[in-house]
């Protein structure tokens, strides 16, 4: 467990009370459940960022075997 301070708008800290106490749970679920969330919602942000980026060719795609050569293995 990692402790994390930070702090909120005071908008969305309320909000965050009010949903915790209606779903009878604690704000700090809230908060996980709403960043995992968000991680796997911004996992195809990424992804489709690098797409982009080797169609652009700003990322460069290698075979396994350039890559082993390049590795040594």
């Amino acid at each position: 467990m990692v402790k994390k301070l930070f702090a909120l708008d005071n908008g969305i800290a309320k909000e965050l009370e009010l949903v915790a106490k209606s779903l009878n749970t604690t704000q700090k679920d809230i908060v996980e459940k709403a960043l995992d969330f968000y991680f796997d919602y911004s996992d195809s942000i990424v992804a489709d960022k690098i797409i982009d980026d080797v169609k652009n060719k700003k990322i460069k795609i290698y075979s396994k075997e350039d890559a082993y050569k390049m590795l040594g293995i």
